[in-house]
């Protein structure tokens, strides 16, 4: 028993090393990108670019589970910084995108205003306003951690308010992919060789002055955007030739 507690110790030391974590970023950052290279784009995907030209900085918001090439379908990514939670488990995740050139935010979002506090939310929050002040496009992933599943929670909405920036709710699939069904998330890998659909929504914009009921609506529409553009886009690698 003590044997077996020792070697545990043992690979959660190896796994929370330095070394172990810029390898598994590489390896994974290289995985992606062959990924993206060999999913053709079904004729339904939208031109991201184009749909943002003239209304830069943006929010892009995501699902949970749902954004593993999300670093991979902007050719500027140094304008465009990225929420990225301060858990351990979250650290791989944030050296793929610091590898794909992309800024990264530390920090965890609530789906209320004290849990966004105890969190750290309030100081992501603020350094996301930061950036976008200075030009660089958000990239969020609009539900909660372990909470309810393609529900969007406050925090991208709350920066939306206070940016004055538009959200841009985005769906990326592909035809080929497996499903971590036991994942709270749904967890999906995108497999290569298949076809590929990004979609996005209406931008939307919260004013300034919206009420604390107005904001829920917001939260809602965000939720239905995403749950929309996520269908279809997965419709259209499954129905596409």
């Amino acid at each position: 028993m003590a044997l077996n507690t020792a070697f545990r110790r043992i690979g959660k030391r190896l796994l929370a090393s330095d070394g172990f974590q810029n390898v598994a970023a590489a390896i994974l950052h290289n995985g992606l990108r062959f990924v993206k290279g060999t999913n053709r784009p079904v004729p339904e995907s939208d031109d991201l670019e184009a749909a943002v030209e003239g209304k830069l900085p943006v929010i892009i918001a995501l699902w949970h589970g749902q954004q593993m090439l999300a670093p991979f379908v902007y050719r500027d990514n140094a304008s465009v910084a990225a929420l990225v939670s301060r858990s351990r488990d979250a650290e791989i995740n944030a050296r793929v995108l610091k590898r794909c050139g992309v800024r990264v935010i530390r920090g965890s979002g609530g789906r209320d205003r004290a849990q966004t506090w105890r969190k750290g939310g309030v100081g992501a929050l603020k350094a996301m306003t930061d950036a976008l002040a200075d030009g660089f496009n958000i990239v969020m992933i609009a539900d909660i951690s372990k909470g309810a599943p393609r529900q969007s929670g406050e925090g991208v909405v709350a920066l939306a308010k206070l940016s004055g920036r538009p959200i841009f709710p985005m769906a990326i699939a592909t035809s080929r992919h497996h499903v971590i069904e036991k994942s709270w998330d749904k967890t999906t890998i995108n497999l290569p060789f298949g076809r590929a659909c990004l979609k996005l929504g209406d931008p939307i914009h919260v004013p300034r002055d919206v009420s604390t009921a107005e904001m829920e609506s917001f939260r809602q529409r965000v939720t239905d955007e995403l749950n929309s553009v996520t269908e279809k886009a997965y419709r259209a690698v499954r129905t596409s030739a």
